[in-house]
């Protein structure tokens, strides 16, 4: 009797302290969370380079680290500057009423006098679409705008939280195989079951981030040369905001460049949205109709359904982070039944 109330005693501070512990990581998760994947995607790397240099774990995952850094984390943070220059940009223009969204949809509905019937038949009123359009563009661009002043405020929060994850990476790269064994060795579910699990989340998360930001980064880059090539003002923002919406599948970049399209063929610039509506179809769509099945669906051995409806729910629940935890949760989701059926004899 004694011996079973020392144990479920012990359990129960066990419980209290490993919450207690994540409650005090709580505002390092976003940091901890990405340190994890870019440590899963460069691991390959540093197995290379420790087979090539020789077992010397600190020179290996410095020069895995340095890698990465040049790679991942530099880009990323010159593109997040150039796009929130540009954003700011684009809100005063909005703010001091050098562009008019609500002038726009009156040129599409001069140009094509059938969209305003079509949309009272849906039960949409010009009137007010266009109201909502001028609202939603002013308050997106103030939005936008005032992110970038917190980011500006909070400038030491945000490097900090850089260099924590890069300094996390590091031990991650060197120490990850034994972090992986002890929790092996610690958690209670069957040591395949849970090697099992931790290659899933490894394999989810190299393909998903790797996958999406790889099918971003092409169609925000194809977005935002096409847009300069016509001419369109702001092409590096549009690109940027093109590489940020196709993380979404099956939507993806089409939201920015065909209503842009359809405003050029309403203001009679007819060769330039034809090229944009040529190009979005073909090139920015192929891109994302060969690219995402090969390096995310392909990987994550998730069907196409479940991919989209992860990452919505991912996003919406988690922010931009949401891409690579919807699919991560639907992948661990399908393995611990895959594993509940195969060991239960479930047919």
């Amino acid at each position: 009797m004694k011996d079973k109330l020392e144990t479920r005693s012990f359990l129960l501070l066990l419980l209290l302290v490993s919450v207690a512990f994540l409650w005090v990581l709580k505002p390092f998760w976003m940091s901890i969370f990405w340190a994890c994947a870019v440590a899963v995607i460069f691991y390959p790397l540093q197995r290379k380079l420790q087979q090539s240099l020789g077992d010397k774990p600190n020179r290996n995952a410095l020069l895995t680290l340095t890698i990465a850094v040049v790679i991942v984390v530099i880009p990323v943070l010159g593109i997040a500057y150039s796009f929130i220059q540009e954003g700011v940009q684009f809100y005063q223009k909005v703010d001091s009423g050098e562009i008019r969204p609500g002038e726009f949809l009156q040129q599409i509905e001069t140009a094509f006098p059938f969209i305003p019937d079509l949309l009272e038949t849906l039960g949409i009123e010009m009137d007010n679409l266009r109201q909502k359009i001028s609202e939603f563009a002013v308050t997106a661009s103030r939005t936008l705008a005032e992110q970038a002043l917190t980011v500006g405020q909070n400038t030491f929060s945000f490097v900090v939280g850089v260099a924590l994850m890069v300094y996390l990476v590091f031990f991650l790269l060197r120490d990850g195989h034994l972090l992986i064994n002890l929790m092996v060795r610690a958690l209670p579910l069957g040591d395949q079951r849970e090697r099992e699990l931790f290659g899933k989340f490894a394999e989810v998360t190299r393909a998903t981030v790797k996958g999406n930001i790889v099918v971003a980064m092409v169609q925000g880059a194809l977005g935002g040369i096409i847009f300069a090539i016509l001419g369109i003002p702001g092409a590096l923002l549009w690109g940027v905001v093109m590489a940020f919406l196709s993380l979404i599948p099956a939507v993806g970049a089409g939201i920015v460049w065909l209503p842009v399209a359809v405003y050029l063929l309403a203001t009679g610039s007819i060769w330039e949205g034809l090229v944009l509506i040529a190009f979005g179809a073909i090139v920015i769509g192929l891109a994302d109709n060969i690219l995402r099945p090969l390096l995310v669906g392909r990987d994550t051995k998730l069907p196409d359904y479940i991919v989209l409806f992860s990452t919505l729910g991912g996003l919406a629940l988690f922010g931009i982070t949401g891409f690579v935890i919807g699919p991560l949760v639907a992948a661990l989701f399908m393995a611990f039944w895959n594993i509940f059926m195969r060991e239960f004899n479930i047919d």
